[in-house]
């Protein structure tokens, strides 16, 4: 999101536009300049670009209306040179709704294309076969890519909707962290093909979807295993109860020695009133010592943009909460009393503790390592 520009917002989810789509999108303009020597001959090239990644925001979109059926909000969209990313707070559990989630994106594809084709048809300006449709003009060609993008994602390979499509599928009959790992596996295996395709063809670009195949397969496994390992736990279950807390006042040269002693790393700050401030981390408190040294106060360095939760959050959306802060710790409150504190060590240690117990209850299947409808 740190290199995204915000569209705008449309049909209730936020629209961004990754940066390297804009150079992907100069890119695509000077190249034309080049070969033609004047830039109007980037027109077409440039429109064509901005109307499949149209078409692929309305994917995307396809994504998000079937999501909210299921009371399943989408976070944002963002629109990247490779394809979209639609974010859902959380993937349904039943294998039937992922199965509706997956299929929605390329469904909007095949009704654009259908929509195209129909139009053509009734204009006359329906080419009459793949080689002319090739060297159509726009609407002609829009059809094609639509076509095309239709198969490309309903290949089996994360982070591909075939991949979804496909772990759904599974996960009718088997555990749903092993039909991940098959659906993994058929995904890295598919980037292997990708990857041999690119040098037989020199073709970088088809050796760059194998990578980010690769990638995403194994993203998407770790994901499935850090949800199936979190379950249903919320705040309450991990959250730090014995810790120490500083008043606005208190010198840093106290948190300093706190730190020393029993290697607390994040110190909440309460006042003495009981009002909640905000809270010092390890790196604030380094940064205070050196720029006014420790007898300054708590107050000048404290970070009071910390994240708050209720101890009844589910830890999942704890975690992705505590991400996208940036900060090491949040602040457990409950009925406006401090209650306990969430950081990401105790998360992490949480979660490890839980992939070994699963062990025992779901055995391998494939030697294989979220997240987002794509």
């Amino acid at each position: 999101m740190k290199w995204s520009l915000k569209l705008g917002r449309l049909w209730g989810v936020d629209v961004y536009l990754h940066y390297t789509f804009l150079v992907f999108l100069v890119l695509v303009g000077l190249d034309s300049r080049i070969q033609t020597g004047r830039w109007a001959s980037a027109l077409p090239g440039v429109s064509m670009f901005l109307g499949v990644f149209l078409c692929v925001l309305l994917h995307e979109y396809g994504h998000a209306m079937a999501a909210r059926r299921y009371g399943v909000v989408t976070r944002d969209i963002t629109l990247l040179p490779m394809g979209g990313v639609a974010r859902l707070d959380r993937i349904p559990e039943a294998p039937l709704q992922q199965l509706v989630i997956a299929v929605s994106g390329p469904l909007v594809n095949v009704v654009i294309a259908a929509g195209l084709g129909l139009g053509l048809h009734l204009s006359d300006e329906m080419p009459g076969s793949l080689r002319e449709l090739e060297s159509a003009g726009f609407f002609q060609r829009l059809l094609l890519i639509n076509a095309g993008l239709v198969a490309f994602n309903l290949l089996p390979a994360f982070p591909m909707d075939g991949g979804r499509v496909l772990r759904a599928l599974l996960a009718l009959w088997i555990d749903p962290v092993r039909a991940t790992r098959i659906s993994a596996s058929v995904g890295r295996a598919m980037a292997i093909l990708f990857i041999g395709a690119a040098f037989l063809a020199s073709s970088p670009m088809l050796g760059m979807i194998g990578v980010f195949v690769w990638m995403e397969a194994r993203g998407e496994a770790i994901s499935m295993e850090m949800r199936a390992a979190i379950g249903d736990a919320t705040v309450r279950r991990v959250m730090l109860r014995r810790f120490r807390v500083v008043a606005p006042e208190d010198p840093l040269s106290k948190v300093a020695g706190w730190l020393i002693e029993d290697s607390q790393a994040e110190f909440p700050v309460v006042s003495r009133e009981g009002e909640i401030v905000g809270v010092v981390t390890r790196t604030e408190l380094f940064e205070g010592l050196r720029q006014g040294g420790e007898s300054i106060p708590v107050e000048k360095v404290v970070r009071r943009d910390a994240v708050v939760l209720d101890p009844g959050v589910g830890l999942e959306t704890a975690m992705v909460r505590l991400e996208e802060s940036g900060l090491p710790a949040a602040l457990v409150v409950e009925e406006d009393r401090l209650v306990g504190m969430l950081t990401s060590e105790n998360a992490a240690e949480f979660l490890a503790v839980q992939k070994a117990l699963r062990r025992d209850r779901v055995p391998p299947v494939l030697d294989s390592r979220p997240r987002v409808a794509g």
